[in-house]
């Protein structure tokens, strides 16, 4: 592998800047809030046949309404040490907890890409307030502070693994093992892959199929025993001349950011927003209803 692409996770992988988005920001934190502790009463999370799913013609799924994707990253209190960057791909652990209990309190459920994508081709229904929450990057807290907290509302998550960090510990960060995103797996959220080492799609050339999808593919699937069918691109830059690579490897979506969706593939261009290290709860209530 190319020793320069692994110094830079050892050296604390500075991917606060690992995808890009003109977030709004808001200075201050949110008061404290009692964490939720009840389950959602709407089963959300359901696992649903798509082996029969035709894909329907482009123009049927730009027009149905967009589902709400959120995109986190770090879960973690700000240090002395981060910048004001990077801080805008940090949420605080309060700050995360009081996010999740206003989609609880709210009326949001969360869903998965197998329901996601039942809806887009068929129009399949979905629970009442449908959102999906979504976790990039391997970071060790999304194991120790975003799984517990999630549970206790009943709801579940993606997760896209980057390869070459699992298992490792930085400088800056520690990253989930094997064992722990096979947990993830096993308890009901879904894992997709995000690449080997977040290098931009679209750039790739030769080697680079292999490299970027194939085997982070199959070290994935050999970890949770499970097919990959979700794939999202490194700092949220796509091109449509990659999407048929990720059509050839059996991959059902790909998640972008927050530019306009393909006309062609909007099923391979899915959008997000990075939910904020600057937002309050109330900031990213607003910024749902407005973005989506």
């Amino acid at each position: 592998m190319k020793f320069k692409f692994l110094s830079i996770i050892s050296a604390g992988l500075i991917l606060f800047a690992s995808c890009q988005s003109k977030s709004q920001t808001e200075t201050g934190t949110s008061k404290d809030s009692t964490e939720a502790t009840a389950k959602t009463t709407e089963n959300t999370a359901t696992p649903v046949d798509i082996s029969k799913i035709k894909v329907a013609d482009a123009k049927t799924i730009l027009s149905r309404k967009q589902v709400p994707i959120l995109c986190y990253h770090q879960v973690r209190n700000w240090k002395p040490t981060d910048g004001k960057v990077g801080k805008d791909y940090i949420v605080e652990i309060q700050n995360f907890k009081d996010q999740m209990k206003m989609l609880a309190d709210s009326g949001y459920h969360t869903i998965l890409p197998n329901q996601l994508y039942a809806y887009l081709n068929t129009g399949a229904q979905l629970p009442s307030k449908p959102i999906m929450l979504t976790f990039d990057d391997t970071d060790m807290d999304q194991f120790t502070v975003v799984r517990p907290t999630l549970d206790k509302l009943g709801y579940k998550a993606v997760y896209f693994i980057m390869t070459v960090s699992i298992g490792r510990k930085g400088k800056f960060v520690d990253y989930m093992t094997k064992e722990q995103i096979k947990q993830l797996s096993d308890e009901g959220n879904v894992i997709g892959s995000h690449t080997y080492d977040h290098k931009n799609f679209k750039k790739y050339a030769g080697k680079d199929w292999e490299e970027q999808l194939d085997k982070p593919t199959k070290k994935l699937e050999e970890i949770t025993g499970k097919k990959m069918t979700e794939f999202a691109y490194p700092f949220g830059l796509w091109n449509a001349e990659g999407i048929p690579e990720l059509k050839k490897r059996g991959f059902l979506m790909a998640y972008q950011l927050s530019t306009k969706r393909d006309e062609k593939d909007p099923l391979f261009t899915i959008r997000r927003i990075i939910a904020s290290g600057y937002w309050s709860p109330k900031t990213l209530s607003n910024s749902i209803k407005n973005s989506f």
